[in-house]
């Protein structure tokens, strides 16, 4: 058979093209940038979000959106989509990974720590890294400010420069200090690390940034920045309540926490269970009002958390069961069910494969046969989807395809038998069972 041509693409297609390629092939996993150019299936939830929410909900109140699906089932790919949806309305979000061991949702200062190390806006260019941390968010915020200022100034120079500061520090003084907080050391530390930031005192820049990311600190050392709490478990969910305040009071159009399940052990103690069920029924009752502003709340969980946790709290069970889960017909729903997609397994399995073949493409340079992988997209999605793995078929069938393009590009487009793909399949699983027997990364 006659080899495949090459394709001239970009450089900057390319690298994302290969950035895709290497996150799906090495671990099935997500990938950090052009997530768009594989998203199938879940096209409905994210019109619905972005219709109702993004667009509306979201500008005045908040939300709470319980993301249900199997492990390897789509769930950290999901919540990268609704990443990037937030981040197109620049919203702040923060994406942060549940565990018994680093950030049981049971302790609400670790649940603080973690959102504050990992908040962030939408990276600057294509392939910049997400700048994550509320001191960067901060700094980057105040930069812009000044840039901002400085732009429409009549004469450019040292006091354009200086004029900026000077409204900027007026900004944060006056209106970022007197805005509405539940706590009123929060609200001193952000003003006061903005300020120190502007006058480039690293010391008191330092100290405050220390606090607001939750780490032990003596109050004693920020009296004088009008800080009078320590930040602990008993007080953690008050000043998570106060982050998500003045993310809107700094100007920003609001934020998107987006917690995400990782541990496939949902066996806790009834106590740890206890608490879980209680902070997410405030968390329900506060989407809303007034203290949790402009906020998209989501919480993906296993199909078990609904049928093992959540019925021992009848009044948490009372808010979070539905009839029905999201979609056009009832965007109000909090329920967002990913084993009831706009596609079944098979058609959504061969219309990735093909998206992947673009990808391919464009990463490696070349134009494979169309017409003869879009019939192997085919083939392996129905061979994928008729086999039950524990390991999830979505990763399973990414990892195959891309490996099986790969050869393909070696060895000339040829057509794919149903037995070759059975014998891809099982190959292809053993591997995802011996790198990963406890299925405890990221799924896609």
């Amino acid at each position: 058979m006659e080899h495949d041509v090459t394709k001239e693409v970009s450089d900057d297609q390319r690298q994302v093209a290969m950035h895709i390629l290497q996150r799906l092939g090495e671990g099935g996993q997500p990938p950090e940038y052009g997530l768009h150019r594989i998203n199938v299936g879940n096209e409905s939830y994210l019109r619905v979000l972005e219709d109702e929410y993004f667009r509306g909900q979201l500008r005045v109140g908040s939300s709470f959106k319980l993301v249900q699906g199997y492990f390897g089932g789509g769930k950290t790919h999901f919540l990268f989509c609704v990443r990037a949806l937030a981040w197109s309305y620049d919203f702040v979000t923060a994406l942060v990974e549940l565990s018994p061991a680093e950030c049981p949702y049971d302790d609400a200062l670790k649940v603080y720590q973690a959102v504050a190390r990992r908040i962030v806006q939408k990276p600057e260019h294509l392939h910049a890294p997400p700048a994550y941390g509320i001191g960067t968010l901060l700094r980057n915020l105040v930069d812009r400010h000044v840039q901002r200022v400085q732009a429409t100034a009549p004469n450019p120079g040292p006091k354009a420069k200086l004029q900026a500061h000077q409204e900027v520090e007026a900004w944060l003084t006056r209106t970022v200090g007197r805005a509405w907080c539940e706590s009123h050391s929060f609200r001193q530390a952000i003003t006061h690390f903005a300020l120190a930031y502007l006058r480039d005192d690293i010391q008191a820049e330092q100290k405050l940034e220390a606090w607001l990311l939750g780490e032990n600190i003596a109050v004693a050392q920020l009296r004088d920045f009008g800080v009078y709490e320590q930040m602990g478990r008993a007080n953690a969910f008050t000043m998570l309540r106060s982050l998500l305040q003045m993310i809107v009071a700094l100007g920003l159009p609001g934020t998107a926490l987006l917690f995400d399940e990782v541990d496939r052990n949902l066996s806790v103690s009834a106590k740890r269970s206890h608490i879980i069920g209680d902070n997410l029924r405030q968390v329900v009752d506060l989407c809303g009002r007034h203290q949790l502003p402009n906020t998209l709340f989501m919480y993906a969980v296993p199909p078990e958390f609904m049928r093992t946790v959540v019925p021992d709290y009848p009044a948490l069970y009372q808010r979070l069961k539905s009839p029905v889960p999201l979609s056009v017909r009832s965007p109000q729903a909090v329920l967002i069910d990913l084993e009831k997609l706009d596609l079944a397994p098979a058609d959504l399995l061969e219309s990735l494969g093909k998206r992947l073949v673009e990808v391919f493409e464009d990463a490696r340079g070349c134009q494979l046969d169309r017409a003869i992988q879009q019939r192997n997209a085919r083939v392996l999605a129905e061979v994928c989807a008729e086999a039950f793995f524990e390991v999830n078929h979505r990763r399973l069938f990414v990892k195959t395809w891309v490996d099986f393009l790969f050869h393909q590009l070696v060895d000339a487009s040829s057509e794919l038998s149903h037995e070759t793909a059975r014998e891809l399949i099982r190959v292809g699983h053993q591997d995802l069972i011996n790198v990963a027997p406890s299925d405890d990364f990221s799924d896609f």
